[in-house]
């Protein structure tokens, strides 16, 4: 029965994604980050019930893919349309550009499925973080139209150029150290992982003392992984 667990985790995965993508195109932009969150959740977690259950299967690896590209492939692409044209009074031709993080995050979770490097942490930007960005910024958009993001949200090359970069980070070769603490990794990971805790601490402090929306932190924070990533690449660190 055990090993049953992990997967049932994984499919709340894609329920709350599905819940999401329902919310998002009824406008509630709040409750569909809320429910991407959800879904980050257990998507963090089935891996780690797999792991304590000794419960690893073939079906699992193809589930918690086919449930990201829902969460995190579909999702962020509705938000980001829906809070483009709110921003823009209308539907705007320049915002079905999103159909690219759909496209290309599906791309990501084939390319992870298939690439034995990607063991310990990934190549390209993982789905997840991608997707809470672009939640995030959604989010904070929703809560404060008159802030200076919604009026960048309110350009019409905006999202273009979002949907661009971020598919590009999804399919590049730029190593990305994971989140999750595995026994015996190499202190350098280790130090990585840490300073990033500090970086969420540093995010939520602020937020906190200036009394800015909760949704500006996981901005921040997931702006610092990419550049960081990105720095970490190019000095070979």
């Amino acid at each position: 029965m055990k090993r049953y667990i992990p997967d049932f985790i994984t499919s709340m995965n894609i329920a709350c994604g599905a819940v999401g993508v329902i919310f998002a195109f009824n406008g509630r932009i709040d409750l569909a980050f809320i429910f991407m969150l959800a879904a980050a959740v257990f998507d963090f977690f089935d891996g780690f019930a797999a792991r304590a259950l000794d419960a690893y299967s073939d079906l699992g690896k193809e589930l918690d893919s086919l449930c990201d590209c829902v969460s995190f492939g579909v999702l962020p692409a509705v938000m980001l349309f829906n809070c483009s044209n709110a921003c823009q009074f209308g539907q705007s031709w320049t915002s079905w550009a999103v159909i690219l993080i759909c496209v290309f995050s599906a791309l990501r979770l084939a390319k992870f499925n298939t690439d034995p490097r990607q063991t310990s942490g990934f190549i390209g930007l993982p789905t997840p973080a991608c997707a809470i960005l672009i939640g995030a910024l959604c989010y904070y958009v929703a809560h404060d139209p008159s802030s200076v993001i919604a009026g960048w949200m309110a350009s019409p090359v905006f999202v273009p150029v979002v949907s661009v970069v971020m598919s590009y980070l999804l399919i590049s070769e730029i190593p990305m150290f994971s989140f999750k603490f595995h026994k015996g990794d190499p202190r350098p990971l280790v130090v990585k992982r840490i300073a990033m805790l500090a970086v969420i601490v540093v995010a939520v402090l602020l937020c906190v003392i200036f009394k800015l929306n909760w949704s500006l932190a996981a901005v921040i924070v997931m702006a610092c992984y990419i550049v960081k990533n990105i720095i970490y690449c190019i000095f070979d660190i």
